[in-house]
């Protein structure tokens, strides 16, 4: 994530100064401004494919133990809302 925002930022600031600037150098900036955004584009994408895949890996993990142990995670989820049930009542 931090290289996005690196070239998120970079992008901003080459399309700040070719605001200001005319001419040739205006239009260099710009290209390079767009050429980071579009790599700021590809990172994202390559982030939410492995975002995704954990996520996936997850829910199956989640839903094997679940198979395994049906009376454990029913015991979890009873207590995870014994606990939010007393934080809400708490006020």
């Amino acid at each position: 994530m931090s290289d996005i925002k690196t070239v998120l930022a970079d992008a901003e600031d080459l399309l700040k100064q070719a605001a200001s600037a005319t001419g040739e150098r205006a239009s260099e900036l710009r290209e390079t401004a767009l050429t980071r955004l579009k790599q700021a584009k590809e990172k994202a994408a390559d982030a939410q494919v492995v975002v995704i895949e954990k996520g996936k890996k997850a829910a199956r993990a989640t839903d094997d133990f679940v198979h395994e142990r049906p009376w454990a995670s029913i015991g979890i989820a009873g207590g995870i809302g014994v606990v939010i049930g007393l934080l809400i009542n708490r006020r």
